[in-house]
């Protein structure tokens, strides 16, 4: 079962981690098979949460592009260099291929041989020449061994096909020699008492005991075939290595890890159609060749705490969103096919996932309703903020009773743990939780930040707004709103864009709005600063 990757949005939240780790436990049990993961660094109140119940940190995901692993290439398709060059050829022909990659014994690739490569090597290559095994020849001339001397063969081929006696006064054997005879004692004879490399009997002749008995002692290789001399010398070549094809030209190569949309760029300029796959490492794992592309196995997602493309993942749009799980407004995603969609106005993403727990008539272990109860707390400001529902009050309460925990001061401990802004500097504290908004053709960015100590902000408002500014410009932003909310007083400080001061004034309906001004009771950027400013649109 392919795996599905569950995560939040990009800038990971209490709500949205959590959401991801406590909704993989549930398809997990299920049957599923998923992994949570994150798309960007935790915050400390998530690190917080993660750490009381001793639950592992999720591992980063950086995109969900297609890569070559995700196609349906031609997976552990290669061929050892010692194969032969007629076994090579089989297998392309059987395999419906035209090129294979030949690797070492650590399976390391060393070249790449095509068809034409064959055919074109073998009227180039010295045809007398033969370096192989002795199974590689046996099993091209289907012949028996009567005598083994070596498993590997080198040697000049030579075939005995003029009268003995002419043979005898003209030819010179060698020790690596490899000689194609008959029923011809004599050379035979002369073969074994010259120690020669191999030979070979056609016609499934006979040799003399005594001859044999001279071979054994002497290390000559000796093997029978059925073949004549002309199908025997014919054939022989092709026991060759496939090792003496390989030239030294160089083969581009690609990493299983590549990305499609690379690798149709780069291999449209190259022009070939057999493209090798190895790792790091040089191992190769197969053969992707551009006319097989047709199956391209998508990454599995599913989407929590979020729906809208430019929160979620790099290359969403390559992979498949098989189930989406929010509370927020409907974005922009679009599927091919039909999904499961769980959208409900409730505080946090944990309160339909504790739903879904009930749904499924499956338990919540204590590290999960752990979890599950802190990205509620976090989302809902420990059940004050106005998007509170009673939804989330009966997970909390259910959460509770499972964890043993009070609420409120397990609520005070996250936030102070998350609210700490040591060792942050400006930029990152306006970055932390910052999201875009479209509104009509313009575009707007909202950062929230969540203190116990909002005169820290405050009495240095003038760099902030610097800050925003250059956010505005480098992002080609219409207007920039840096919220920070106060835990304790239940309201909100804003600092925004000079530009923009009459709409934020127009979108709070207030007259004397100026920088820094305290918004009571507005402690939502979903619910009420969202809202607001979406309205001066009408």
């Amino acid at each position: 079962m392919k795996k599905v990757f569950i995560f939040g949005h990009k800038k990971p939240d209490t709500d949205s981690v959590t959401s991801a780790i406590a909704l993989s436990y549930l398809k997990n049990q299920l049957g599923y098979n998923t992994e949570a993961r994150v798309l960007g660094d935790v915050n400390k109140e998530t690190k917080f949460v993660l750490d009381y119940f001793d639950v592992k940190e999720p591992m980063y995901l950086n995109d969900v592009k297609l890569q070559l692993k995700d196609l349906d290439y031609h997976k552990d398709c290669y061929l050892n260099y010692k194969t032969s060059i007629s076994n090579v050829y089989n297998y392309i022909v059987n395999n419906n291929i035209t090129g294979v990659p030949i690797v070492d014994d650590e399976n390391k690739f060393k070249g790449l041989v095509t068809v034409k490569t064959i055919f074109k090597e073998m009227f180039t290559i010295d045809q007398t020449l033969l370096n192989t095994s002795l199974s590689n020849i046996t099993e091209v001339l289907k012949a028996e061994v009567l005598n083994k001397a070596s498993d590997d063969i080198n040697g000049h081929i030579l075939a005995a096909t003029y009268r003995s006696s002419t043979f005898l006064e003209n030819e010179k054997l060698y020790s690596d020699s490899i000689l194609i005879v008959g029923d011809r004692h004599s050379l035979i004879e002369y073969a074994v008492n010259s120690g020669i490399e191999m030979i070979i009997i056609v016609g499934n002749n006979d040799i003399k005991k005594e001859h044999l008995k001279i071979a054994k002692k002497n290390k000559v290789n000796v093997i029978r075939t059925k073949l004549d001399s002309f199908h025997t010398a014919k054939l022989i070549g092709l026991a060759n290595y496939i090792d003496n094809l390989l030239t030294e030209d160089s083969i581009e190569t690609f990493n299983e890890n590549d990305y499609y949309d690379d690798f149709l760029i780069k291999s449209s300029k190259l022009g070939h159609n057999n493209y090798p796959i190895i790792n790091k490492a040089g191992v190769c794992h197969g053969l992707i060749r551009i006319t097989d592309i047709i199956n391209k196995n998508r990454k599995k997602c599913i989407l929590v705490d979020h729906n809208e493309s430019e929160q979620s993942v790099l290359g969403l749009d390559e992979a498949e969103i098989v189930e989406i799980v929010d509370h927020h407004k409907i974005g922009d995603l679009t599927t091919n096919q039909p999904i499961n969609f769980r959208n409900m106005t409730v505080g946090s993403t944990n309160t339909i996932i504790y739903d879904l727990f009930k749904e499924n008539n499956e338990n919540i272990p204590y590290h999960i309703a752990g979890l599950m109860l802190g990205g509620i707390l976090s989302d809902t400001l420990a059940l004050t903020s106005p998007t509170t529902t009673d939804y989330d009050k009966l997970a909390v309460k259910g959460l509770v009773k499972i964890t043993g925990l009070d609420y409120k001061k397990f609520a005070t401990e996250m936030f102070k743990a998350g609210t700490s802004l040591k060792d942050k500097s400006k930029e990152e504290i306006v970055s932390t939780d910052i999201k875009t908004f479209p509104v009509d053709d313009k575009k707007i960015m909202i950062s929230q930040v969540f203190t116990l100590n909002c005169e820290e902000i405050l009495n240095e408002k003038d760099e902030y707004i610097k800050i925003i500014e250059n956010i505005k410009v480098n992002k080609e932003c219409d207007l920039v709103l840096l919220c920070i909310t106060d835990i304790i007083e239940n309201g909100s400080y804003i600092l925004y864009t000079a530009a923009n001061e009459e709409e934020i004034s127009l979108a709070f309906n207030i007259p004397d709005i100026c920088q820094g001004y305290f918004l009571e009771g507005v402690v939502s950027r979903k619910k009420q600063l969202v809202p607001n400013i979406m309205s001066l649109k009408k």
